[in-house]
């Protein structure tokens, strides 16, 4: 017997079943962990670009007072991958619909809470679809070094039963067991660490997004009341 290679665990002549579902398990997650992490990447990428672009042309049609163009705006091509577009579309209209009750006029308080709590609405349901994708990230990262770690118990316990069968405690005999053994370990942490990056930075990218709707909605319920 000879030391094993990563190679070597590709090949299922030369290692356990156990060891090759953990190599199988180990790839499937990190080809999700990479999915998941180009798929968001490119989402954030998009959101962060149409939300600046959408802020500038908002900002332009509501100083105009056409609201309705803001909603109109948001709905276009342009802008359907902006969470600001989102936000500022579903405040904007539900002043509207106020306004087209009249319930702006009788109570101009309660029709700038009514805006308020379907911004908070609004801003709640962009940031949950922002977080999609984030938790697989996170399980891929917590749990990829214990599917490692199971390949290596079952590793070690290959190498022990070796030595029983040949009797004898030489590196030969036992240098395919703990290869394996410590292979599955370092794919698994090579699987686990760059999921847990990517996680924490992506996390990073929606609370920046969040500040940020959280700051449209106040400038926009602000410059309403204004307009009232």
């Amino acid at each position: 017997m000879h030391g094993m290679t990563f190679a070597d665990l590709m090949d299922p002549t030369r290692i356990g079943p156990v060891a090759l579902g953990v190599v199988i398990t180990l790839l499937a997650m990190s080809i999700a962990s990479l999915g998941i992490g180009i798929e968001r990447w490119w989402t954030y990428r998009l959101a962060a670009r149409q939300s600046r672009s959408f802020a500038l042309e908002a900002g332009r049609l509501l100083k105009q007072g056409k609201l309705r163009e803001v909603v109109a705006t948001a709905a276009g091509d342009p802008f359907r991958g902006s969470p600001v577009a989102r936000l500022l579309a579903a405040g904007v209209q539900e002043w509207l619909d106020l306004e087209a009750s009249g319930a702006l006029a009788d109570d101009p308080e309660g029709a700038s809470l009514a805006t308020r709590e379907a911004l908070q609405q609004t801003a709640a349901l962009t940031l949950a679809d922002l977080r999609r994708g984030l938790s697989s990230l996170a399980t891929i990262g917590s749990t990829a070094p214990f599917v490692g770690l199971f390949g290596t118990t079952f590793g070690i316990i290959d190498a022990f039963a070796a030595m029983a069968v040949t009797g004898s405690g030489g590196i030969t005999v036992v240098s395919a067991g703990i290869s394996e053994a410590l292979i599955t370990t370092a794919f698994g942490l090579f699987v686990a660490i760059p999921a847990v990056w990517a996680y924490n930075a992506f996390l990073g990218r929606v609370e920046r997004f969040g500040v940020e709707l959280d700051r449209s909605g106040y400038q926009l319920v602000r410059h309403l009341a204004r307009r009232a």
